[in-house]
C-alpha cells in the first residue's frame, strides 16, 4: 500500500483509532439535565449549574423541569452575587408563570436579592455624605416582602419576610434622618424639614429615637426659615411624645440657638 493510500485509510478510520468524542449529554432528557444541574448547584458550582439549566431550558422549554430551571437560575445568580441577572431571571419567571404555585418563593428571592444589595450601606452609620445615596434596593425589597406577606400570609416565607420588613423600616427611617441632618448642617432647611417629615409620615413604626430626631430637625429647620407656626407645631408634637428632649427644655427659656444640638 502506497503512502497516499495509507494516509487515506488513517483519516477514514481515525475515529476508531482515537475514540469517539460524542457529547455525553447528547442523549440526555430533561430529568438528566436537571439532576446534573442540581448537583452542581448543591456543590456551589453556580456557573456550571447555570449553564446546565440554560441547556435544559433550551432543549426542553416546556414542562416542570424547565420551569424549575428558570427559578434555580435566579437563585444561582443570587449566590454568585450578580443581582442584576438574578432580578432579571426572577422577573422573567413571574411574567411567564404568574400563577405558579411557587410564586411566593419567587417574591421572597427577589426581596432577598434587593435586601442583600443594600444591607451593608444601611446597616451602619458611615461618614459618606448620605444625601448622595438613594437606598432604592432597600425600598424595593420592602415592597416585595410586603407583597409576599399580603398575598401569601400563610407562606413558609412570610415570617422571615415580616422580620426583614421591620429591619428595613428602621434602616430606611435612619437613612432619612441622616439625610435630613446632612441638609440641616448645610443650611438646606426646606429639604431638611421635608426629609424629616418623611420619617414621620412614611415610617410611623420607626424606632422612637429616629422619630425624636426627625421632630427635632423639623423644629430647627422651620425656626431657621422663620416659619414660627410650623416650628411651634413640630415642637408641640415633640414635647408631647418626648418631653425630656433637650430641644423641649431649651425652648422654655430660649437663650441659645437650637443649632448647637446639630453641630
Amino acid at each position: 500500500m502506497g503512502l497516499a493510500a495509507l494516509a487515506l485509510a488513517v483519516l477514514i478510520g481515525g475515529c476508531g483509532w482515537f475514540g469517539d468524542k460524542k457529547d455525553p449529554k447528547k442523549d440526555w432528557g430533561p430529568s438528566e439535565f436537571y439532576g446534573a444541574a442540581k448537583e452542581e448547584l448543591n456543590n456551589g458550582n453556580y456557573e456550571n449549574a447555570i449553564k446546565l439549566y440554560e441547556q435544559l431550558e433550551s432543549k426542553f422549554p416546556f414542562g416542570k423541569f424547565a420551569q424549575q430551571a428558570q427559578m434555580e437560575i435566579a437563585y444561582a445568580y443570587y449566590k454568585l452575587g450578580d443581582s442584576a441577572q438574578a432580578l432579571s431571571a426572577i422577573d422573567r419567571f413571574v411574567k411567564l408563570h404568574p400563577n405558579h404555585p411557587n410564586l411566593d418563593y419567587a417574591l421572597y428571592l427577589k426581596g432577598l436579592v434587593n435586601f442583600k444589595e443594600d444591607l451593608g450601606p444601611l446597616a451602619r452609620v458611615i461618614s459618606q455624605d448620605l444625601a448622595d445615596r438613594d437606598p432604592k434596593a432597600a425600598r424595593e425589597s420592602f415592597e416585595v416582602f410586603k407583597e409576599l406577606v399580603n398575598r401569601f400570609p400563610e407562606s413558609r416565607y412570610a415570617g422571615d419576610s415580616r422580620e426583614r420588613m421591620i429591619y428595613l423600616i428602621e434602616a430606611l427611617a435612619r437613612h432619612e434622618v441622616h439625610v435630613a441632618q446632612y441638609y440641616l448642617k448645610r443650611r438646606a432647611y426646606l429639604a431638611s424639614a421635608n426629609r424629616a417629615q418623611d420619617v414621620l409620615t412614611r415610617f410611623p413604626q420607626a424606632n422612637p429615637e429616629d422619630r425624636r430626631l426627625a421632630l427635632g430637625i423639623m423644629v430647627e429647620a422651620y425656626d431657621r426659615m422663620g416659619m414660627g407656626d410650623l416650628r411651634d407645631d413640630a415642637k408641640k408634637v415633640l414635647a408631647r411624645n418626648f418631653p425630656n428632649d433637650p430641644l423641649v427644655a431649651e425652648g422654655k427659656n430660649r437663650t441659645t440657638s437650637w443649632w448647637k444640638f446639630w453641630n
